[in-house]
């Protein structure tokens, strides 16, 4: 743990606390947090954050959140009025050690919605709790069915064929429980005990690192082995398509849900999505930017089938009725304006 600032006279500091706080999106959302003003970031992860992104907290923890003891240290030591839950073991490195995954995405959270339960019963407001899902929660049966479907609601074709988007839906399913239901039979029970908003991220595409462990990560790695000058050999087919987003539309899109009016809200998670192109698409339009570029498609049988589970295209209406979600960037200003620029950049002066 790095400490900058304890509790005076036993007086527990206010605090926004951010978990997988060391990956892009933590690092973005910490960014973001403190140009906006805020000095009460209190940040955890499995490994030690860069100094950088270190000086921007109030405190960084090193560990894990199963880790009952560090769980309970964070309770007794912070005033915690906002969580944004990032930390995750995502979907191909959930499918190879499934038993890990739900003890991570599951159990975790679990913990961390009954600490955010305890924060708001201890200091008498209830805790903002933020959750990225993901659409590894949907799972369409076949093919036909996928092309049929169009744009895809939050509460349709909920089958998911992974451990990640199994536990994910649950874990929805559980926030919405500790915000509504949580102890309802208990004579002591706090109703609306606290707040819980999700989001479910279509494919995040980043100028600044290349993702791992997931199974839309097609895209990115794409564009980044372009950039390089070294061959790709994409392991889905052409015609696969799913959603995507870049990395700033997805970070403000926590913060926007974040700071919605609670009245203005008309459901606990929403659907999100920027663009959906083809991986053949994404390939003709990445070969564009790098001419040099050699994409081919090897596809992976399991990994495709995956990927063939999600939706083509989702419904993110609600979303932008109730709290005003509209990304920056489609797929043209995405690639002139974010991704190509950025990218080319980052590797010439590599």
């Amino acid at each position: 743990m790095t400490q900058k600032s304890s509790a005076a006279g036993g007086r527990r500091n206010s605090a926004v606390l951010i978990t997988g706080a060391g990956g892009e999106v933590g690092h973005g959302l910490i960014r973001a947090l403190h140009d906006s003003g805020r000095r009460d970031i209190v940040a955890l992860d499995i490994r030690k954050l860069d100094r950088e992104i270190r000086s921007l907290c109030m405190e960084t923890f090193v560990g894990d959140i199963c880790d009952a003891a560090l769980l309970g240290r964070l309770l007794a030591t912070f005033e915690i009025t906002e969580m944004f839950h990032l930390a995750a073991l995502l979907s191909t490195r959930a499918e190879f050690t499934p038993e890990t995954a739900h003890d991570v995405n599951v159990g975790g959270t679990l913990s961390l919605l009954q600490l955010a339960a305890e924060q708001s019963r201890s200091h008498g407001r209830r805790v903002r709790f933020i959750l990225p899902s993901s659409i590894a929660a949907y799972g369409i049966a076949d093919l036909e069915t996928k092309a049929a479907a169009g744009k895809v609601l939050e509460d349709d074709h909920l089958m998911p064929t992974t451990m990640y988007g199994c536990n994910k839906l649950y874990v929805e399913h559980l926030g919405r429980y500790y915000a509504s239901h949580y102890r309802q039979l208990a004579q002591d029970r706090i109703d609306n005990i606290l707040e819980f908003r999700g989001v479910r991220f279509p494919g995040l595409i980043s100028a600044d690192t290349v993702p791992s462990g997931g199974t839309s990560d097609f895209a990115p790695e794409m564009i980044h082995a372009a950039a390089q000058d070294e061959p790709y050999a994409c392991f889905v087919r052409p015609d696969t398509r799913i959603p995507f987003m870049t990395m700033p539309d997805a970070i403000q899109a926590l913060l926007q849900l974040a700071n919605a009016p609670e009245d203005a809200l008309s459901r606990h998670v929403y659907n999100l999505q920027s663009f959906n192109p083809s991986a053949g698409e994404l390939a003709k339009i990445v070969q564009g930017a790098f001419p040099n570029a050699e994409i081919t498609f090897e596809p992976d049988l399991q990994r495709q089938a995956i990927v063939d589970s999600w939706p083509a295209d989702v419904d993110d209406s609600a979303a932008r009725r109730d709290w005003g979600f509209a990304p920056e960037h489609d797929l043209d200003t995405a690639f002139s304006e974010y991704l190509v620029p950025r990218i080319r950049a980052r590797y010439t002066e590599a």
